[in-house]
């Protein structure tokens, strides 16, 4: 996962040595402070230590879902471009992104809708978002049409992380996503997120994995 020279690893870790420091007690589980740190790590802002929410089952459906190849649907190609392909890989992982489709521009366009939107649809429709790692960090409008095709059309990802960024309906769909029943999520509050931060999570989880099969094999 660490695939960089021992000096890059060296300010690595010395990053995130400043990061606990300045923390210092929090309560975060070990694995969430995981999440929570890299998240910081990203963005340099220290305030989604009190931004960051979390499903009880969040980790455990993260982790289990990446060790079994499970499908990450995304709601920008950004998030494609800065995850690790390799590692993704080495689990089976395939990433979706449908927000550039042809069909999904005609459609969106056809229905006064988002991309974003049509976007989720069409995973759902493909068969891909039951199962999947939802990662969206652009636009609530996809957060949202996620929870009501769990809600009215039975979909059932692994895991949906939260995180977009902006003023209009960021902050309600990710309190939607918290009040949800039933959906395993890791979630930031408030207006702040960003395809980093999807990013950096989805990191974590992998990190989490690796420690997962370390465990495993000792």
């Amino acid at each position: 996962m660490r695939q960089m020279t021992a000096l890059g690893r060296g300010i690595e870790d010395k990053s995130f040595a400043i990061i606990d420091a300045e923390v210092g007690a929090h309560d975060f589980p070990d694995a969430e402070w995981q999440v929570v740190r890299r998240v910081i790590h990203a963005t340099a802002d220290f305030e989604f230590r009190s931004l960051m929410r979390f499903s009880g089952d969040a980790i455990t459906s993260g982790v289990r879902a990446l060790r079994g190849g499970c499908p990450l649907v995304v709601d920008v190609k950004m998030i494609a471009v800065g995850l690790n392909e390799q590692r993704l890989a080495s689990y089976g992982c395939h990433v979706h992104s449908f927000i550039s489709d042809e069909d999904v521009i005609a459609t969106a366009k056809a229905n006064n809708s988002t991309r974003a939107i049509e976007s989720m649809r069409k995973a759902h429709a493909n068969g891909v978002l039951d199962g999947a790692i939802v990662a969206i960090g652009n636009a609530p409008t996809a957060l949202l049409e996620v929870l009501r095709l769990v809600r009215e059309e039975g979909a059932r990802p692994a895991l949906v992380i939260g995180v977009p960024v902006g003023f209009v309906s960021a902050e309600e769909s990710k309190d939607a996503l918290i009040a949800s029943e039933g959906v395993p999520f890791i979630a930031a509050r408030g207006r702040k997120g960003g395809s980093p931060i999807a990013v950096a999570i989805v990191h974590a989880l992998l990190m989490l994995s690796a420690q997962n099969e370390g465990s495993a094999s000792s």
